[in-house]
């Protein structure tokens, strides 16, 4: 059902060792088939909440729910609710070296299925849809720590997607890439999206712009604003505050005046 509510997070609090505060009473929502982006410069704890929502992190203060249910320790430590959790939600981590570890593409992609106990036969026939989808045919064979940062991002992508899950949670996707690459994964996104639910957090204004429906800025662990792509994505004293944008400044003779220049991918 459209507009179910998949996750909610309310007054929540993260901090790392030594105090340092990453999520400081951050509350957000995410319903089905509205599609997010979080919007934040480095620091403000877009890459903590993707972990909180995943339930990789718990945190100090306040409350997750994930699909209706407390997301919280206690409530991993129930194998069927951990199991189900790790099957409709995905996490694409902005590096994708710190994702890859198997011997070979095919490997990497038939891990998750693996894990969560499909028959061989059904394993099989993901992962090799899911290498055709994504053009790694030809790779199969190959270890992930050799292939180019681009190959890497689609092979991890593969390797979350093959289970098909309902949430895919994406840290910088384009963080990285050459602008093919960028473009060829921006495709595959759009592609996806009519499959279930992205939540993207990126200081990528182009790419918020092109896949959310729903646009969270945050700025040093705190919502500061929210709304639709065009109402956020022109407010410039906003994206200014949140370090995603800045002016550049040029005077001719007596005149000074600025333009705006956009944290922005640039693809051809």
């Amino acid at each position: 059902m459209e507009d179910e509510l998949l996750f909610r997070l309310e007054g929540v609090r993260f901090l790392y060792p030594g105090g340092i505060v990453a999520l400081d009473g951050l509350s957000l929502a995410v319903r089905r088939g509205v599609h997010v982006a979080i919007l934040g410069a480095n620091g403000s704890g877009k890459s903590t909440l993707l972990k909180v929502m995943d339930g990789l992190y718990l945190p100090r203060e306040g409350t997750v729910y994930a699909f209706g249910r407390p997301l919280t320790g206690k409530a991993l430590e129930d194998e069927a609710f951990a199991l189900e959790l790790r099957r409709r939600v995905a996490l694409l981590f902005q590096d994708p070296d710190v994702q890859l570890f198997s011997a070979t593409v095919w490997d990497e992609v038939a891990f998750g299925p693996l894990q969560l106990g499909w028959p061989p036969e059904q394993v099989r026939e993901r992962v090799e849809a899911t290498l055709r989808w994504l053009g790694l045919e030809e790779l199969r064979e190959r270890p992930p720590y050799r292939l180019s940062g681009g190959e890497k991002r689609k092979v991890a992508l593969g390797a979350v997607l093959v289970t098909e899950p309902e949430v895919l949670l994406l840290d910088e996707p384009t963080a990285f890439l050459d602008p093919r690459s960028r473009c060829q994964l921006l495709d595959y996104l759009l592609e996806w999206r009519e499959r279930g639910t992205l939540v993207v957090c990126t200081h990528d204004l182009e790419l918020a712009e092109e896949l959310a429906r729903h646009v969270y800025v945050l700025e040093r662990g705190r919502v500061i604003a929210e709304g639709g792509p065009d109402e956020i994505l022109s407010d410039e004293a906003l994206l200014e505050r949140a370090n995603l944008i800045h002016s550049h400044r040029h005077r001719h003779g007596e005149l000074v005046h600025s333009h705006r220049h956009d944290h922005r991918g640039h693809p051809h």
